[in-house]
């Protein structure tokens, strides 16, 4: 089994480069997209519902041509059929938490991982963090989405799903996750409070699983500066994870960053069972 995600800056972008032809051609299990900035109808049907996969979106409600997420389910995936989608966190004491297109969540009652004999209850996670730049509002709404973000998890976690969850966090979490952290320790994307969020998920039991497999491995990004040319540079951050529940961290295989792949100023992660 392989699950890529992949910040896009764009699908629409993405795909005059080339890129959703290199996601197709992976034939990957579930592949999911963050940044997608379109919603669905603005979509060729190529993209939206490609040949043999099921496809959902969460988009904007506020403007077009911003943020969005979206996950392509292989219709062949041992994974089997969702029993459930969750578009957002559902707080009606915070919608504005769900306004910006950022959460998908896709429940499987009897999946099986990897060469797993026996089924698990699963959450799928996808979600593209809010960026904490461009004042203190947003920096506290990024607060808040963590926050709920981390109840919504732990509170099915609890319910006895295994979790996988992935996508652009917008905040790396160690000095080796960010190629420049002196200059960047004031910066959103690595301040304290951001990165003590970090600490928090791994302290509730989900696993960095590309740092576990990869404890020392330096210069290991999945985003660059395009105005900078920091990419040429390797001048970057690692901002986009996997995370998953312990039990999950022992079926994976290998968890990559696939840097050499353009299309985007991310590049795309993977896991293989």
């Amino acid at each position: 089994m392989r699950i890529i995600s992949w910040n896009v800056n764009g699908i629409r972008a993405n795909v005059k480069k080339g890129g959703f032809d290199w996601l197709r051609a992976q034939s990957a299990d579930i592949f999911c997209l963050q940044e997608t900035k379109a919603h669905p109808e603005q979509l060729d049907e190529s993209v939206r519902t490609p040949m043999g996969y099921t496809s959902y979106f969460d988009h904007s409600k506020l403007r077009k041509g911003y943020s969005g997420v979206a996950i392509y389910l292989k219709n062949t995936s041992k994974l089997g059929t969702p029993a459930k989608v969750d578009y957002g966190f559902g707080l009606k004491n915070m919608p504005e938490l769900d306004a910006e297109g950022r959460f998908l969540g896709v429940f499987f009652d009897s999946a099986y991982i990897g060469t797993e004999s026996k089924p698990r209850k699963l959450l799928f996670i996808t979600a593209y963090f809010p960026n904490g730049g461009s004042g203190p509002d947003r920096l506290d709404y990024k607060l808040k989405f963590y926050d709920a973000f981390l109840a919504y998890i732990n509170k099915h976690k609890s319910a006895g799903y295994e979790i996988i969850f992935c996508g652009d966090v917008n905040t790396a979490h160690t000095e080796i996750d960010l190629a420049r952290p002196k200059e960047n320790k004031e910066n959103t994307g690595f301040l304290p409070i951001e990165r003590e969020w970090i600490d928090r998920v791994i302290s509730c039991g989900y696993v960095d699983i590309f740092r576990a497999q990869n404890p020392n491995k330096i210069g290991a990004y999945t985003y660059w500066d395009m105005k900078t040319f920091a990419r040429e540079r390797n001048v970057g951050w690692r901002i986009d994870y996997f995370f998953v529940t312990p039990w999950i961290a022992g079926k994976v295989k290998k968890a990559n960053i696939s840097n050499d792949i353009f299309g985007s100023d991310h590049c795309p992660i993977e896991l293989i069972f």
